[in-house]
């Protein structure tokens, strides 16, 4: 495949992504809606990412002139196109131009990012800014320059502010630096990288030591390292779902190569791709064997691995290539599909298959409804999920939306930054999805059952009660 075809093929997904998009039917996943409320509130920092994303829906829109839900996920395929290109950059400078086509082919196709572009994530920036820090050092294994240096600290201070699991590249960076005399740069260009890195990565930091480490302790609350435990069935699965993330021939191919260079059989380029891939995926199995990890947990693997695996297949399996792009290439053509129809695609069961992305806006106009009946203009809720649509769908309506204050430590951003105030001193709108009872009394507006997607059978109350009902005993 010549560069120019694997450009078309980047250009052609990358197009069918945008016109899906156009045509999706799903709503705002509780993730895509907080990310959209942090873009109206921009900071160094919030309660369980660095910000970067929030900057970037922000431009987006802001550029759009709307915070629709087209132009929120509209960041995700463009942004992979450029990380495709990047890397079809690095094929051509440090493997060969025989791989560039396919290089940039291969990653516009891998399930994980057909899946991130149909839903915005954290991942799809930081995977552009670590192929970034990568074109960078690659070159600096070369020759020295204060530029590429510097191309490399911004690359990586920016996929800082992207997603901590960055930090994941180093431990296998580390050692290549040390085993691999070819993986190693000039002692002042590592130093201005480092320096680099960290001044871009500053502010962020600061923002954590200024707001109790929130973030940071998010971060590890969510790996569940208070609950450490052997489960082998855990770790297999995380394994597994690797095949699922970037393809069965991708993955299997990483893999492939990783046994070669065990029997002595890669050079030296070969193995670095190696230490900056393999490792991750072995530390977050590892993880997932002892605590808990999510598939997507390890996709700071798949840059150096996308090249690592279309180079071995190059050379030595051709014909996986084309199998893979057209496995992978039909996943890529049917996730946009399962947006578009979210509502007729269904399982036996009754459920859709989208479950996670429908019903959601509907519950939030269902509030919006009951507020104005009640001659109520302020809703408070104690569910995530709920204030998360609810700020985004009901965004343009004259109604105010808070947190339910919390008892002790927020649990999430809208308590940390949105709980109800205790000046105010009025009737409001409680909705909520627990049992609910104010000792001064309350007014039972509505009970119901969602009826689509993600609430359907889940039972919802709104009541009409005093603010002073939801105040922090």
């Amino acid at each position: 495949m010549s560069a120019r075809q694997g450009l078309f093929v980047i250009i052609a997904f990358t197009l069918w992504r945008v016109i899906a998009l156009h045509f999706d039917t799903t709503d705002l996943f509780v993730d895509e809606a907080q990310y959209w409320l942090w873009s109206q509130h921009l900071d160094f920092g919030y309660y369980s990412k660095p910000p970067m994303i929030a900057w970037v829906i922000r431009l987006m829109t802001d550029l759009a002139g709307s915070t629709s839900i087209f132009w929120i996920r509209l960041c995700g395929p463009l942004v992979h196109m450029a990380t495709a290109v990047v890397l079809m950059k690095i094929s051509r400078r440090f493997i060969g131009p025989e791989v560039e086509g396919w290089v940039g082919a291969t990653y516009i196709t891998l399930p994980g990012v057909a899946l991130s572009s149909v839903f915005f994530s954290t991942d799809v920036v930081l995977l552009l800014f670590l192929a970034i820090a990568l074109f960078a050092y690659f070159g600096l294994r070369e020759r020295r320059s204060v530029a590429l240096a510097l191309a490399m600290g911004l690359g990586v201070g920016c996929a800082f502010l992207s997603k901590y699991a960055i930090l994941f590249v180093v431990p296998g960076g580390l050692l290549a630096l040390i085993l691999l005399p070819t993986a190693r740069i000039s002692w002042r260009d590592f130093f201005i990288a480092v320096l680099t890195a960290l001044l871009v990565a500053a502010p962020n930091l600061w923002w954590n030591v200024t707001h109790d480490a929130t973030t940071v302790r998010h971060t590890t609350d969510i790996a569940h390292w208070g609950t450490i435990g052997i489960d082998l069935r855990r770790g297999l699965e995380f394994f597994a779902a690797q095949f699922g993330v970037v393809g069965p021939i991708v993955f299997a191919a990483i893999l492939w190569a990783t046994y070669r260079a065990l029997r002595g059989r890669s050079n030296a380029f070969e193995q670095l791709l190696i230490w900056l891939s393999v490792p991750i995926v072995a530390l977050i199995t590892l993880q997932a064997l002892i605590a808990k990890a999510y598939a997507n947990w390890a996709v700071t693997a798949y840059v150096a691995g996308t090249l690592l695996a279309v180079w071995l297949l190059q050379r030595l399996w051709p014909k996986g290539l084309r199998i893979s792009l057209g496995i992978n290439g039909a996943a890529s053509v049917l996730f946009p599909l399962a947006t578009i129809f979210a509502h007729q695609l269904v399982l036996p069961n009754g459920d859709e298959v989208m479950k996670r992305y429908l019903g959601r806006s509907e519950i939030s106009r269902e509030a919006a409804d009951l507020a104005r009946q009640s001659e109520v203009s302020i809703i408070v809720s104690d569910n995530r999920d709920l204030l998360a649509d609810m700020f985004h769908t009901l965004r343009d309506q004259p109604l105010t939306i808070f947190a339910r204050p919390p008892q002790g430590a927020p649990e999430n951003y809208y308590e940390q930054t949105f709980a109800l105030p205790a000046t105010i001193s009025q009737d409001v709108l409680f909705v909520t999805t627990e049992p609910f009872n104010c000792p001064s009394g309350q007014q039972v507006i509505r009970s119901w059952q969602g009826t689509d997607g993600y609430y359907r059978g889940k039972a919802i109350s709104a009541y009409k009660l005093s603010s002073s009902c939801l105040s922090v005993n």
